[in-house]
């Protein structure tokens, strides 16, 4: 059965196995990160704060658009969607 899908990039694959995708399960973005996280715990302090809130620089893509321009966390995820996991990266 198909599964959504989050794309992992590059300087967080150490966290997932060196995987590149990881399968999810959730209805909504914010039930398929909570799986993610769950899978790999060692991703929760890059992607949320401590009150578990996902920190400012993490942006989620479904297709082009950045779900927080669309419902947020609660934007509805189909089976066959693949979520893009893009920090933004500090530089200087």
């Amino acid at each position: 059965m198909p599964m959504p899908v989050i794309r992992i990039p590059t300087p967080l694959r150490s966290y997932v196995n060196g995987l590149s995708e990881i399968p999810v399960q959730g209805q909504t973005v914010a039930a398929a990160m909570e799986n993610l996280l769950t899978q790999y715990p060692a991703m929760r302090p890059h992607l949320t704060n401590t009150n578990g809130q996902l920190r400012p620089f993490v942006n989620l893509f479904l297709g082009e658009s950045n779900v927080r321009d669309l419902q947020g966390l609660e934007t509805p995820l189909k089976e066959d969607d693949k979520l893009l996991l893009i920090p933004s990266i500090a530089g200087g």
